[in-house]
């Protein structure tokens, strides 16, 4: 089978075109819109002594050499969270970072091995500040590109409504008819048996060795997801503790956290959370997402202690994360990411 053409072509790229000005027409006003807000944009080093601890994400590993020879592991970061934490515990209140980061066995449609996040933390404020930035920003990308709907595969969102608030157990129960809450205890323990009874009622698939988490995946991808974001952008909060390794409980009900995500046109845009500065708690939920890594794929990667102990200066504060290339993907009309990287990454060969 031939090749695509490569992106650096003249045609390729007059294709491309269009959707590169876009995006930097929405970075140009993203950029303003922290700076008015007396955010500072930092830059974060893309090698760490961890790429982060959540079980289903995968690293690009690498070595440093010291000049006795010796070798270090260090990993490309798949998030500059670690990094920008330190710097709320240095005395930082309000930050910004663009940051290219990097995920394997990644890539698709939505996905590509490298890509931009951009993050901002808010110290001292609630996550439902975020919720506002994130009504703004999908406002300001439309804006930046002269559109007045974002949209993907058809599909299509008013970025200039207020997005609809949804926790999980609406979802869950919306969308599945499922009373999600019923099984998780109230210090925040699942129960994997009493999810599954309910799943086979509403005849999803259950499988012997899936875990609760594993269920409450399957039903998030295939009932919930897919119905997000339409019309209007949808902001899904109060993920149950298990689904939330950085987030701090919620006062109302301790069987969820402080987490939302965003969705536009079905996609996933955002990732937001008051941040637990616990850092016994994040040491414990971090072993057990390595536990985790380690049932499923055979491999751990290590603790950034330097971040453990950053995490005990570190102010109360809420932060989120926006995959900025999805963004501009909805904002263009783009449909897939490579179409929105100025080079991307080459594909490995058949």
């Amino acid at each position: 089978m031939p090749h695509a053409s490569p992106w650096w072509t003249p045609d390729v790229h007059a294709d491309r075109r269009p959707f590169l000005i876009g995006r930097n027409r929405i970075q140009s006003a993203l950029r303003r819109y922290f700076d008015e807000r007396d955010f500072v944009e930092v830059d974060t080093a893309s090698l760490q002594v961890s790429p982060g601890n959540e079980a289903h994400l995968h690293a690009f590993t690498t070595q440093a050499f010291g000049h006795d020879g010796a070798a270090q592991p260090l990993y490309l970061h798949t998030s500059p969270e670690f990094a920008c934490k330190k710097l709320l515990a240095a005395g930082e209140k309000r930050i910004a970072c663009f940051a290219h980061v990097y995920r394997n066995r990644e890539r698709g449609p939505l996905h590509h091995p490298e890509f931009t996040m951009l993050e901002w933390y808010r110290a001292g404020e609630s996550y439902e500040a975020l919720m506002r930035d994130c009504a703004e920003t999908l406002a300001l990308a439309a804006e930046a590109t002269g559109t007045r709907s974002l949209s993907y595969q058809g599909r299509t969102t008013d970025p200039f409504l207020e997005p609809e608030r949804l926790s999980l157990a609406e979802a869950f129960e919306r969308f599945a008819g499922i009373d999600l809450l019923a099984s998780i205890a109230g210090n925040g323990a699942t129960d994997r048996d009493r999810l599954a009874a309910a799943m086979r009622v509403s005849g999803l698939r259950v499988a012997d060795d899936d875990t609760w988490a594993d269920l409450f995946s399957r039903v998030l991808v295939e009932k919930i997801e897919p119905n997000l974001g339409f019309g209007r952008p949808t902001i899904l909060d109060e993920y149950p503790v298990a689904e939330a390794a950085l987030a701090r409980p919620a006062a109302r009900d301790r069987r969820v956290a402080e987490r939302f995500e965003l969705y536009a046109c079905g996609v996933e845009l955002a990732n937001a959370f008051g941040e637990l500065t616990d850092a016994a708690e994040q040491r414990r939920r971090f072993e057990l997402e390595m536990a985790e890594k380690a049932r499923v794929y055979g491999e751990t990667y290590p603790l950034d202690e330097d971040f453990l102990s950053a995490l005990a200066s570190m102010p109360q504060a809420s932060g989120i994360a926006l995959g900025f290339d999805r963004l501009v993907m909805l904002a263009t009309g783009a449909s897939r990411i490579d179409q929105v990287l100025w080079a991307p990454v080459a594909e490995a060969s058949a």
